[in-house]
């Protein structure tokens, strides 16, 4: 599973595409906005042009800015973002006001798709990834008892349905996927005894697909669903009444 370009061996390039790809999609630069010139971007960053341009072009990919002539760099609306590309939803999810939108479609967006997912994985999983669910959930478990990274094996859990379902193209929707999941995850789990509360609804999911039973398998995955909407919107309402540092 591919991961979105952030972490302490970030390259030159990286770096830059990693704060103004932020710095867009959390609203410091707005739609419509032209960004700084080239010799501005080298000076702020106090890397070479080809690194700047690098990142320039990388942006462009994700959809977030368009390089006109006579014009400059134009940071484009939200509709034009590839609101797919795992970098673009973490970058949005950072920002202390998440777009309530946007955590409204993530929701819709799993319903969607993961109780068909969760339902097929029931009818089409291996025995072999019966277990390797099996052994997600039980390190998920080991997490909630401090023995380990639960955002990390909670990502597992989905990943592997969403592998075990045997439809190439809910597998070519894992990247995404699990990048939405875990800018969701990073912040429900903020929720003081939530990782707990949420084991015996993934145990639910768990137990319907190694019992082969799609329809339990489908109302479990729904619960669960249902129940990390609730806990996000509580936890977003939290972080608004957190008053703004300078």
């Amino acid at each position: 599973m591919a991961t979105p370009t952030v972490g302490p061996r970030a390259t030159f390039q990286e770096q830059v595409l990693r704060q103004l790809g932020r710095d867009i999609c959390t609203g410091r630069i707005k739609p419509g906005q032209i960004l700084p010139s080239e010799p501005d971007l080298c000076e702020r960053f106090g890397f070479s042009r080809i690194v700047i341009r690098e990142a320039i072009k990388s942006l462009a990919a994700k959809g977030l800015i368009e390089v006109r002539r006579r014009v400059g760099t134009l940071v484009l609306e939200p509709t034009r973002w590839n609101l797919f590309d795992p970098d673009v939803i973490m970058w949005r999810a950072e920002s202390i006001e998440v777009d309530p939108t946007m955590s409204r479609d993530l929701a819709e967006l799993r319903r969607v798709v993961e109780p068909a997912a969760v339902r097929l994985a029931a009818l089409r999983a291996s025995d072999d990834a019966r277990k390797a669910l099996r052994a997600a959930y039980m390190a998920m478990e080991r997490a909630v008892a401090g023995k380990g990274n639960y955002v990390k094996a909670d990502l597992a859990f989905h990943a592997i349905i969403l592998t075990a379902c045997g439809n190439q193209y809910l597998r070519q929707m894992q990247e995404a996927m699990s990048a939405i999941l875990q800018a969701s995850f990073k912040i429900i789990s903020e929720k003081p005894g939530g990782p707990a509360f949420s084991l015996p609804m993934h145990e639910a999911v768990c137990v319907a697909i190694e019992r082969g039973d799609a329809d339990a398998a489908e109302r479990a995955a729904l619960v669960l669903i249902d129940q990390a909407e609730a806990d996000l919107s509580d936890r977003l309402q939290a972080r608004k009444s957190v008053p703004a540092t300078a």
